[in-house]
């Protein structure tokens, strides 16, 4: 078996292989208008997991899978407090002088009837 690693927007396919012996290298963001979180997976044998993965064969403890998952996100959320709000990042200036998180119009709903 040949160790190698592979990069995954996928959580579920990250948790996948963290189930499977796989490590974590790494969380990097990429800011193309908004924010793209990729994890970075070491580990032995990736490339047949990640086959199994795609072909529907992949198998693993429910219970472990859950961990995985959850080990995931509580990184990725983490490496978010981290790096600050995304309203500033993304370039929404107006929504980081307001001091709210989202800028949205609000949509005429006809239907909804008048305030």
């Amino acid at each position: 078996m040949k160790t190698n690693s592979l990069e995954t927007t996928d959580i579920f396919r990250g948790a996948f292989f963290l189930c499977k012996g796989g490590e974590l290298n790494g969380v990097r963001f990429r800011n193309n208008g908004k924010r793209v979180a990729t994890f970075l997976i070491t580990g032995e044998d990736l490339d047949r997991l990640d086959k199994q993965y795609r072909d529907g064969q992949a198998l693993v403890n429910p219970l472990q899978f859950r961990e995985s998952l959850n080990h995931l996100r509580d990184i990725l959320f983490n490496k978010l407090r981290e790096n600050g709000p995304a309203s500033s990042r993304l370039g929404c200036e107006e929504a980081a002088t307001r001091g709210t998180r989202y800028v949205r119009e609000r949509k005429d709903r006809g239907h909804q009837g008048r305030r």
